[in-house]
């Protein structure tokens, strides 16, 4: 059993975090803004309420954890998510280095994955104008990582072009940098079996300082 901590644990993605660790016997420190959107009860689960947009947060609600999974999200509708997305992530990073954590797993985005050699999703008409600045906010998380965090063991996870409620199927595919597409040409995952990679990753570690993704 590991002590995980999970921020964002109320949230699409943070909730199956949440009950594939505690399925999986893990003790986690669920990390939230309102504590009242965890409905769970489990004698493995200790809920935290904090903004880790607020300097000191992160490293105060994460001491004593093994390790960090960040499903941070400001909110689509926030009219700032992208700035916030920005903001928030430098303040996780550096937070879990403080508070001594060894590991730090972020739910990435697909954006930043390639559909060719040198196009990424983001690069094509497929995403929204209106998504695109937090699109590349999550992106420039990923480019930062890459360039300058040696110290921290640090994993970006980026889901495929689409993750949706679905089942827990345990079969999918794992990539590095490519966006993994279907023989429909297809990318999705369930936010179920996302959760199961992520807590495989967890429990078995075989990335480190990179990013890898997810589909079908």
């Amino acid at each position: 059993m590991q002590k995980i901590g999970l921020i964002g644990a109320s949230g699409f993605v943070g909730t199956a975090l949440l009950n594939e660790s505690l399925n999986r016997g893990h003790a986690v420190v669920a990390i939230v803004r309102h504590p009242e959107k965890i409905p769970v009860a489990n004698p493995n689960l200790e809920i935290r309420q904090g903004d880790v947009m607020v300097p000191g947060t992160v490293e105060d609600l994460v001491a004593g954890t093994d390790v960090v999974i960040s499903a941070y999200n400001p909110g689509w509708t926030n009219p700032e998510i992208a700035a916030h997305t920005t903001k928030a992530y430098k303040l996780i990073v550096e937070e879990v280095k403080r508070a001594h954590v060894p590991r730090l797993l972020i739910v990435g985005g697909a954006g930043s994955l390639f559909v060719s050699a040198e196009t990424r999703v983001m690069d094509t008409d497929s995403i929204p104008e209106s998504y695109l600045p937090t699109v590349k906010a999550l992106a420039d998380v990923l480019y930062g990582l890459q360039k300058h965090e040696k110290i921290l063991d640090w994993v970006f996870f980026s889901p495929a072009g689409t993750i949706v409620p679905g089942e827990r199927t345990g079969k999918f595919r794992l990539g590095k940098d490519d966006l993994i597409v279907d023989s429909k040409g297809e990318s999705k995952i369930s936010v179920e079996d996302y959760a199961v990679a992520m807590l495989n990753e967890v429990e078995n570690p075989k990335h480190h300082c990179e990013r890898f993704t997810i589909g079908y």
